[in-house]
């Protein structure tokens, strides 16, 4: 089975830097599909309160005769739970449904803006990982505009995960992120399907590899150093997305698709998630 890299993050705990979402996944088939990845390899799993699926993926998790130490469980407390008693019961009931003792990382799902509620939340995780509910804890969707408040707490996030793919690189977030060593998780790594990379010159770069555009993305994201989980519903995607570690792209492949920034938002704008 091929071997994930692992990253150091700034608490000292590691991370599979390739995983699997269930964003979006049916809670009728997250077992399934979380089982058939399993058995592709992966051993870290992302999901989500909000995502209805933390049962499937727990149901998966009890079946697969995995040892627990060998799993990277992630999920994250939704908007309308944040508050410092009520997200602690929100990890409560998502380990629950997970069947877990503790996840090994906790984030805050979206900054929230109008609830201004995320700066208390974040003073009590803490001692969530303290009490050992969760290894690590970070946010997510904290871009520069509310990263800012939660460094000034002087509790770091290890992570923040946030939408970023070639063509959106979060380029005014990602040097906070770098000052603090907070790693960059990548959600929506591909472009959520709404975005034609084959087309671009990531279908050149596919092709003198012998790969697929999307295996393309996933060593560029690999070789920038994010964290990244693609999602699919199909096993053989599932393998395929896996497949990354026989190939490197070269400087001048990376800085092509570097350059294919523009801005390009395909998904929610932090400001307008409450």
């Amino acid at each position: 089975m091929m071997s994930v890299p692992t990253l150091t993050l700034n608490d000292g705990k590691t991370i599979p830097q390739l995983g699997f979402g269930v964003f979006k996944v049916d809670p009728a088939e997250t077992e399934r599909i979380v089982t058939d990845a399993l058995e592709v390899g992966y051993r870290h799993i992302d999901t989500a309160a909000v995502y209805g699926n933390e049962e499937g993926v727990g149901r998966a998790l009890k079946n697969s005769g995995i040892a627990r130490d060998e799993l990277f469980i992630t999920t994250k407390l939704w908007n309308d739970r944040q508050g410092a008693a009520e997200s602690r019961r929100a990890l409560e009931e998502s380990l629950g449904k997970l069947g877990l003792d503790y996840v090994d990382l906790y984030l805050i799902h979206w900054p929230a803006p109008a609830q201004n509620k995320a700066v208390e939340t974040w003073e009590a995780f803490p001692s969530y990982r303290d009490e050992g509910l969760t290894r690590s804890i970070g946010v997510s969707n904290f871009d520069y505009r509310y990263l800012p408040a939660i460094l000034e707490t002087g509790i770091i996030p290890a992570v923040n995960q946030i939408e970023l793919h070639p063509q959106f690189q979060e380029i005014e977030t990602r040097p906070l992120l770098a000052e603090n060593d907070i790693k960059i998780e990548a959600w929506g790594p591909l472009g959520q399907g709404s975005v034609d990379y084959a087309s671009t010159v990531i279908g050149e770069i596919a092709a003198a590899h012998g790969k697929s555009w999307a295996q393309v993305i996933i060593r560029w994201h690999l070789q920038r150093g994010h964290i990244l989980f693609p999602k699919s519903n199909s096993r053989e995607r599932m393998a395929q997305n896996f497949d990354v570690f026989d190939f490197e792209l070269t400087d001048v492949q990376m800085a092509s698709i570097d350059a294919l920034e523009n801005g390009g938002r395909v998904s929610a704008d932090p400001a307008e998630v409450n």
